[in-house]
């Protein structure tokens, strides 16, 4: 298994994890028209955030988004997990345990990141199990969201 940085050319699998996440953890149809130009945007402006990726020979088999939330309380950037997603051929094989140690030690290189965050859905109670045994800890914050009209 190979652990890279994603690029422009893996935009259009990486919309299409993206379309079946949603579908899976919050029975939400996306859709690719908005989806692939968002991942894009991202894979071409390293500001918005940065893709990895967990590939088996040229195959795509794992991703997750990194984007930023800056802290003055910490003076630093915490990278919080979004839009992981590890093809269901390739699930219970260690693949996000691999990505998120690659992620984990890019972050531990960076000066500027303090802390890895994630959110998760309430009711997904595997993904919470794993994320605890990687060592990732409940918070006492709650997510709260206002969504505008588009």
């Amino acid at each position: 298994m190979e652990l890279r940085q994603a690029t422009l050319a893996d935009s259009a699998t990486i919309a299409d994890f993206n379309t079946a996440l949603a579908k899976e953890s919050e029975n939400l149809t996306l859709d690719p028209k908005v989806v692939r130009p968002g991942v894009e945007a991202v894979l071409r402006d390293p500001s918005r955030g940065i893709y990895f990726a967990a590939c088996e020979g040229t195959q795509l088999i794992g991703v997750l988004m990194i984007t930023y939330e800056w802290s003055d309380w910490r003076n630093g950037n915490f990278w919080w997990l979004q839009s992981v997603y590890i093809h269901p051929a390739f699930r219970s094989k260690g693949v996000f345990k691999s990505l998120f140690a690659y992620v984990s030690d890019q972050a531990q290189k960076n000066p500027e990141v303090c802390g890895i965050r994630l959110y998760v859905e309430n009711h997904n109670n595997s993904a919470q199990e794993v994320y605890h045994r990687l060592g990732l800890k409940r918070t006492e914050y709650q997510v709260l969201e206002r969504l505008l009209p588009r």
